[in-house]
């Protein structure tokens, strides 16, 4: 469980990274054109896609992203147990 802790600390401290799942929070579902888009238009960041995957695949690596594939495109989904489960551990 200390690797998934570590991997979730490292996913959640870059403020891009957190965006992200802000975004996913507020749209779960969203395909990463969408995601980049409500990035720039809403956050007014200069990220390409190829960067914000590269966001995507540490926040996946952390278990709390994980992709579908919906028709041609392939959808984003923020998985909140894992954070759930290493809270637990502290509040309880």
């Amino acid at each position: 469980m200390n690797g998934d802790k570590d991997a979730i600390f490292k996913a959640l401290a870059d403020s891009t990274r957190r965006l992200i799942l802000d975004e996913l929070t507020e749209k779960n579902g969203l395909t990463l054109y969408e995601l980049t888009t409500r990035l720039i238009m809403r956050h007014e960041l200069s990220i390409s896609r190829q960067a914000i995957a590269k966001h995507l695949s540490l926040l996946e690596d952390a278990g709390l992203v994980h992709s579908k594939r919906k028709g041609k495109y392939r959808v984003l989904l923020f998985d909140k147990e894992p954070l759930k489960n290493l809270l637990n551990g502290w509040i309880e």
